[in-house]
């Protein structure tokens, strides 16, 4: 199945927040695909895929920087597709990824999700898809309610 959702990271080492992500995606039954590609050591390869990605089918890249976090404006900038950025704690506690991503341009808009808020990344790519999936519209519904279920 084509991947519908792009995790992208800015580094290997962001793993272990962006898999979240992932798993999540695959609980969903919504199809991903996830890369690493750097806004400063691969900027060639990052303006090809955000070129590219509509193209592709993707319909929601996730985007996730640590540090000058440039990663999800520079997609951003480039694609006509939602990017919602996740800010990784690497230095600063997060705070320079979190504002580098959050404050975009007028007319380059990035959705934020909070530090190593990969999760709700996810949730949020899956909800912006399920405007028009029944199916998936139901999966985060029962998703939610579980949430509810959790607290009582």
């Amino acid at each position: 199945m084509n991947p519908k959702i792009s995790i992208i990271m800015g580094s290997t080492s962001d793993l272990p927040v962006m898999e979240k992500a992932a798993k999540f995606l695959d609980e969903m039954e919504i199809p991903f695909e996830m890369n690493a590609l750097s806004a400063h050591r691969t900027p060639e390869a990052v303006a090809e895929f955000a070129a590219n990605a509509q193209k592709r089918g993707i319909k929601v890249i996730i985007a996730g920087a640590g540090m000058a976090a440039h990663l999800p404006g520079v997609i951003a900038a480039s694609t006509p597709i939602p990017v919602i950025g996740v800010p990784i704690n690497s230095t600063l506690e997060g705070m320079d990824a979190l504002l580098a991503i959050a404050q975009m341009p007028p007319g380059i808009p990035v959705a934020t999700v909070g530090i190593n808020g990969a999760l709700n990344a996810a949730i949020l790519a899956g909800q912006i898809l399920a405007e028009s999936d029944d199916n998936l519209m139901r999966k985060l519904v029962e998703y939610k309610q579980n949430l509810k279920n959790k607290i009582v």
